[in-house]
């Protein structure tokens, strides 16, 4: 079963791991329909796992929509989890942390989900444009009416988040209990500033990309083309900031790191996932991962890291041969043309 942490300076308990949902309506190759969703979120659920995580960008809205409709007679059984604060188009009132956008995403990704609140609403990205103290004030108004009822923000940095959580302190409002943020062997700049920040400042950290895209799970192999069916096929086309992620995905170093994670898990008798997985879970400061199945069988290989505890000299290998990455955590633009 999976085990739960609690979220940050909070009162609510999450699942050591999350189901994300960004591939739920997504079309091409392996695409996750609404039977496949509704399979993936009840086994979810059966492992004991609680957190289910999407945003209002992913597959133009299709995401939440699809969820709604699989969380049907289970809503009480799951803490819900969505994003406001991209867009799409070229009105500026139209994207952002504003008043007016942020008000609008919710109410948008309410009906969608068919739910009268969601469990955590969490800014997407920072907004330069928008002061900090109005986007606190707008969130605070959606927990008074009883539409949210915790917050988080997704992909700030360490001064960022001290800027927010200062902005609620100020007026006496509810301040962020989570942090979304991309971390994983082959993405470890958070834990210079960004990890020790939350943990003082009382947020939960939820790891996005916590298989570097897949090349953790052994998706990708040097010298090997990769699967037409793999996020990298499906996205290196797609647009400019695409096709240099799908590049960064292949960095050299992270190919050197994918091939040594996967000695270590042979040698372990487990698969390379179930390691990546656990060595995030080892870190006091991760309170959950997010993980983004298309199948039922990839959901149930990564649900094992729950229950699996890595020896300390195999911690100690993984943090030497990882401590070169490259990749670091996308920026607002990159999220908003890949929708992660």
């Amino acid at each position: 079963m999976v085990k739960l942490n609690r979220l940050g300076r909070s009162g609510l308990f999450v699942s050591q791991i999350s189901l994300g949902t960004m591939n739920f309506g997504s079309s091409g190759p392996g695409a996750c329909t609404t039977g496949e969703a509704s399979r993936i979120v009840g086994r979810f659920l059966e492992a004991g796992g609680n957190l289910i995580d999407t945003a209002d960008i992913y597959t133009a809205g299709e995401s939440e929509k699809i969820l709604g409709q699989v969380l049907k007679g289970r809503r009480d059984s799951v803490l819900l989890a969505t994003k406001g604060g991209l867009g799409a188009g070229t009105d500026p009132n139209a994207r952002g942390l504003s008043r007016r956008h942020l008000t609008r995403a919710l109410e948008a990704s309410l009906r969608r989900l068919g739910t009268d609140h969601v469990d955590l609403y969490q800014c997407h990205v920072w907004d330069a444009h928008t002061p900090v103290d109005e986007t606190m004030a707008t969130l605070e108004s959606f927990v008074r009416a009883g539409k949210v009822r915790y917050l988080g923000c997704s992909n700030f940095t360490a001064a960022q988040i001290v800027q927010a959580q200062w902005a609620a302190d100020r007026a006496r409002s509810t301040p962020f209990v989570a942090l979304q943020a991309q971390y994983s062997l082959v993405a470890r700049s958070v834990e210079a500033e960004i990890l020790p920040v939350c943990r003082d400042l009382g947020l939960g950290t939820l790891a996005w990309s916590p298989l570097g895209g897949g090349l953790l799970a052994g998706r990708y192999r040097r010298g090997t083309a990769p699967d037409a069916d793999s996020r990298v096929s499906r996205t290196k086309e797609s647009s400019r900031a695409a096709a240099a992620w799908a590049k960064a995905v292949l960095d050299p170093v992270n190919l050197d790191i994918a091939e040594a994670l996967r000695t270590i898990a042979g040698e372990l008798g487990v698969d390379s996932a179930t390691v990546a997985l656990s060595w995030l879970l080892t870190n006091s400061s991760v309170t959950s991962v997010v993980i983004g199945p298309r199948h039922v069988d990839q959901l149930t290989g990564n649900l094992r890291a729950s229950e699996f505890e890595l020896p300390p000299a195999v911690i100690a290998r993984l943090n030497d041969i990882s401590a070169a990455t490259t990749v670091k955590p996308v920026t607002g633009r990159g999220l908003l043309t890949t929708g992660r």
